[in-house]
């Protein structure tokens, strides 16, 4: 199916009034969704012999930052029988310090692979997923501050008392127990690539 009839078959089972808006001329073209009927949409994209979208490729988070006032979860969705692809989006508004972060439906219960992505937002961008059956942290410590992937993230100084910023990372980034000459070489090394003494 093409895209416009991916739409059109939205609109015929859910009523235009469902896409907030769309994208048709990009190079991989977008519905943007309302985000409470996000679920509904899916499972029936999932479970319709038409479209039978079994795999959902990827599912991702989007801070537009704190000018635009928004964040978006994004879902690529993929039909292996018929070889066709659709990308959804949803919006919420972008919390301030003190306000409650942005939530979103989940759909974990459609696609399983949703139950980790949607972990992975949470804990990097803090965009909440209602209904979901294990919503916490990832990747980040249980008692992390904030989200490291909103643009206006700052790093902690300390965690449990250990300094958080590496200073100088870069210049000492090499093997642990490796010669200091070898870090520290001026002269490039030969074509060779041998060792310095």
């Amino acid at each position: 199916m093409t895209f416009a009839e991916l739409r059109d078959f939205i609109v015929a089972r859910f009523g235009a009034d469902i896409i907030v808006s769309e994208k048709a001329d990009n190079l991989q073209p977008y519905l943007v969704l309302q985000t409470e009927r996000l679920p509904d949409v899916c499972l029936e994209l999932h479970d319709n012999p038409q479209t039978y979208f079994d795999f959902l490729s990827c599912l991702t988070g989007i801070d537009n930052g704190s000018a635009s006032g928004t964040m978006e979860v994004v879902y690529h969705l993929y039909s292996i029988p018929y070889d066709h692809h659709l990308m959804l989006k949803v919006q919420v508004p972008r919390n301030i310090e003190g306000e409650s972060i942005p939530s979103v439906p989940t759909v974990s219960h459609i696609w399983l692979t949703a139950d980790w992505q949607e972990r992975e937002v949470f804990d990097l961008l803090g965009i909440y997923f209602t209904n979901h059956p294990d919503m916490r942290r990832i990747l980040c410590a249980a008692d992390w501050e904030g989200h490291p992937l909103r643009k206006d993230y700052q790093l902690q100084d300390y965690y449990h008392g250990i300094k958080v910023p590496y200073d100088n990372h870069n210049e000492n980034s090499g093997f642990r127990g490796e010669p200091v000459q070898l870090t520290t070489h001026n002269q490039p090394f030969t074509d060779k690539r041998q060792k310095p003494e």
